[in-house]
């Protein structure tokens, strides 16, 4: 009998996912509840979508984050995309950034070439923004700062507000990685001017594979919103003294009510674009946010044990630095190779793959890249997010789909793999 032979029974795929550990185990968070709210809504009859369940998973948000307005949309992307046109970013503005994040973080600037974009270099500890550099960077015509809250660990928020609120810089928190975290007894997407979420198969929950949530208090900024993600242009409209220049009045379910009847457009902000979140997918977000709690416990009990591990090695790898009063969703597990002469960060990467462990490094500073070269960045601009990224930073899997076997095997495979890579 031959491999090809082998029946592929469920138990014995399930032995192969036992054996080796992926770094994002994609959809195994999806049960029960999300196989019954997603045949709820097609077997309803209803509209598959902006119906009721967007409108349910909304309020959900809304009143886990603590904010006033809580717009789904469809990615995460999207979400910055909105939250960076809501800065109303004129020729000669400054938007203060993170290098160390993924990319549509930062992306939608580059649709503004006469704004500056400056890059600030993050805590060695942390690897988020913190107050001492960027206070180095605003200015007079800084109007934005971007903060990730890198691997769900919030950012020193209090510091960066007072910043910020002295000089009228607005804020958006990327929140991407920090549902579920807290600070100070508050959540991350109210802790700012803006939050913005991810519902990417791979963040803390998912709405059927993308999605994305912006929050905030602003009512204005809800008008504006609703406006683009529904096909609508943003513009300043004014009222019109007749209709159409004809006694025409709209007629019921006209294509065209309201504003084309009575108002007049004089300045145009932004084309709108279908981004309705469907209603399958945010029926899947309210089991999904319930599950919530659940989730965030099982990466904290995952970070305990690799913790476990590494704290056999205190003088060769360091941890980032959690506050008091702040508790992080570990949607990633990072730590740092500290001594690299002698425990090889390099080397305990090839010891990890070799060994079926997945172990991507998030991420690549982001002002070397080709596009931000291309405006002038350059190696040097944040010599700590360099550092820590080509020589010591460190990624393991740390998500609820992993198994307990998959669990105890990681850190036994970690164990393994730091003693092959003492130098």
């Amino acid at each position: 009998m031959t491999g090809r032979d082998i029946p592929k029974t469920a138990a014995f795929q399930q032995s192969l996912r036992d054996y080796r550990v992926p770094y994002l185990p994609y959809g195994s968070t999806l049960g029960s509840a999300e196989l019954e709210a997603g045949a709820q809504v097609i077997g309803s009859g209803e509209t598959l979508s902006g119906g009721a369940w967007r409108t349910r998973f909304e309020e959900g948000f809304r009143a886990y984050a603590g904010t006033a307005h809580a717009m789904s949309v469809t990615s995460g992307t999207v979400a910055l995309e909105f939250a960076i046109h809501l800065l109303d970013l004129q020729p000669g503005d400054e938007v203060v950034v993170t290098p160390q994040t993924y990319q549509a973080t930062v992306q939608p600037l580059l649709r503004y070439p006469e704004v500056r974009v400056r890059f600030c270099d993050v805590e060695a500890d942390t690897l988020n923004l913190g107050p001492e550099s960027l206070v180095t960077l605003v200015n007079d015509r800084t109007r934005a700062i971007i903060v990730v809250h890198y691997g769900g660990l919030p950012a020193d928020m209090d510091a960066i507000m007072d910043l910020a609120g002295e000089r009228g810089i607005l804020v958006i928190e990327d929140s991407a990685h920090a549902l579920g975290s807290s600070y100070h007894g508050r959540r991350p997407g109210s802790l700012a001017d803006i939050g913005c979420f991810s519902f990417h198969s791979s963040k803390n929950i998912t709405t059927l594979g993308e999605g994305g949530m912006l929050t905030f208090h602003n009512d204005d900024w809800a008008d504006r919103v609703d406006r683009l993600r529904g096909n609508e242009a943003d513009a300043v409209f004014v009222p019109r003294d007749h209709r159409f220049g004809t006694s025409r009045a709209p007629l019921p379910g006209a294509l065209y009510p309201g504003l084309a009847y009575t108002h007049d457009c004089v300045a145009l902000l932004r084309h709108g674009t279908n981004a309705t979140l469907s209603e399958p997918a945010a029926a899947v977000g309210v089991a999904q946010l319930r599950s919530l709690p659940a989730f965030v416990a099982a990466r904290q009990a995952i970070a305990g044990r690799l913790r476990e591990v590494l704290s056999g090695y205190p003088d060769l790898v360091g941890l980032p630095a959690v506050p008091d009063g702040v508790e992080p969703s570990h949607h990633l597990f990072t730590f740092f190779v500290r001594e690299p002469e002698r425990l090889s960060r390099d080397r305990l990467i090839h010891e990890l793959d070799d060994r079926g462990v997945q172990v991507p490094i998030r991420y690549f500073p982001l002002h070397l890249t080709p596009e931000w070269r291309s405006r002038g960045h350059r190696y040097g601009e944040c010599p700590t997010a360099e550092r820590l990224w080509f020589e010591e930073q460190m990624n393991l899997p740390c998500h609820p789909g992993l198994t307990d076997k998959q669990v105890d095997l990681l850190c036994e495979l970690l164990a393994d793999s730091l003693r092959a890579s003492l130098c």
